[in-house]
């Protein structure tokens, strides 16, 4: 308990600190993207996907055939991708095709450093 803090002289205050604090934190926005961002990255297949579209877009087929999965296991990790705005898809014929939206990956890059390690 914060109170039993035997290096803090005035607790009252300094628990008013520490609330000030977490209502900043709890107002920061950048926060709120930060969790689905994280979870798309917590998947090795995920990252070799955002790798292939790094460079090219890519229709599920051929992710299937990098990834040695089935459709199903990719349209999972799809969904999952484009849930954290990481990548979009659009129609071509008869297949769908995914890109990466590097400006959403660079801006949430950044918001993790900023919001993490500085």
């Amino acid at each position: 308990m914060l109170c039993s803090c035997k290096e803090r002289d005035e607790t009252n205050s300094y628990f008013e600190e520490l609330r000030k604090i977490k209502l900043d934190l709890d107002n920061n926005k950048n926060f709120d993207k930060l969790p689905l961002f994280t979870m798309a990255l917590a998947s090795k297949e995920r990252l070799i996907i955002l790798h292939l579209l790094r460079n090219r877009d890519r229709c599920v087929c051929e992710l299937e055939a990098v990834l040695d999965k089935s459709q199903s296991t990719i349209s999972h990790h799809i969904r999952k991708l484009v849930s954290s705005g990481l990548i979009e898809g659009y129609k071509k014929g008869n297949f769908t095709y995914y890109h990466l939206i590097k400006e959403n990956l660079n801006i949430q890059l950044e918001t993790l450093n900023d919001s993490i390690l500085r």
